[in-house]
């Protein structure tokens, strides 16, 4: 597989793309952390909430435990795709090994297969 259907200021463009896509993931990741931390000093400080009350908190933290999840996911899709950058393997399809179009490719960096693939 050579990425001859990609030319090398494509790639550097996908690159610089998926490192701004990674560095915008840990930093939310690394906000969910904060605002769970402070979350849970908040906890130890109310007492005595109401049940309504707990019900509003459970929900809110299994949203956060479901944006983290999300969040962890897309990273590790972009990382599987600066290494394929890095092992000359990105842009082609892991079905079929067919070259992935570049407009699939632009709208979304990540696209580990052809669209009639998935």
């Amino acid at each position: 597989m050579s990425q001859d259907h990609l030319t090398q200021e494509q790639l550097s463009n996908f690159k610089s793309r998926l490192l701004e896509m990674k560095e915008e993931i840990m930093k939310d990741l690394s906000k969910a952390d904060r605002d769970n931390a402070q979350d849970a000093i908040h906890e130890l400080a109310d007492f005595q909430n109401h049940p309504a009350d707990e019900g509003t908190e459970e929900f809110e933290q299994e949203l956060d435990k479901g944006f983290i999840m999300m969040s962890e996911d897309k990273l590790e899709e972009v990382n599987n795709a600066l290494k394929k950058i890095s092992e000359g393997t990105y842009g082609f399809s892991e079905k079929s090994g067919e070259p992935i179009p570049v407009d699939r490719l632009q709208a979304e960096p990540t696209a580990r297969n052809r669209i009639e693939e998935d």
